[in-house]
């Protein structure tokens, strides 16, 4: 199901203060498995361009809205974006970002309840060691029971 097509995304989900990071996207009503609500809009950058406006500094909580398309195109979400920018991430995640054609889409993965938080699993790839600072830097709140305390991506 595809509701962005019509514009009727806006009135699925709310953005407020999250308990787990900042502002967070909330539905407004009951939302079935496999709705597409929105894309993940913004500046498309190269990876050199993202690193330069963002570089990751030793010692301070890493925090962008830049998600990766492939190996050439970064999207900054601070920059010409929209609400996806708000749904947080979750170890537990009731969505997922789809990547088609170039673009990225947020789609629910279950039913939501109302009032319930949209997330999906950031999983950022970090090619370091995953150590204690490097999680630190990419923390996660997301309270699930299954959290792993971080954002990053399983290590394979």
């Amino acid at each position: 199901m595809n509701l962005t097509s019509i514009g009727h995304f806006m009135s699925l989900f709310a953005i407020r203060a999250s308990p787990m990071q900042g502002q967070g996207a909330f539905a407004t009503e009951a939302i079935p498995a496999g709705v597409r609500l929105i894309e993940y809009a913004g500046e498309r950058l190269s990876p050199a361009q993202a690193e330069e406006r963002y570089p990751d500094v030793d010692g301070e909580r890493h925090h962008t809205f830049l998600f990766a398309i492939d190996d050439d195109i970064v999207i900054d979400a601070a920059v010409d974006g929209n609400d996806a920018r708000f749904i947080n991430h979750s170890c537990d995640p009731n969505c997922d970002a789809v990547i088609e054609d170039g673009r990225i889409w947020i789609e629910t993965i279950r039913d939501i309840e109302p009032g319930e938080e949209l997330a999906y699993d950031y999983a950022y790839v970090l090619e370091e060691r995953h150590s204690p600072a490097a999680k630190r830097r990419f923390p996660c709140h997301c309270g699930a029971a299954t959290c792993r305390g971080t954002i990053l991506a399983k290590k394979r």
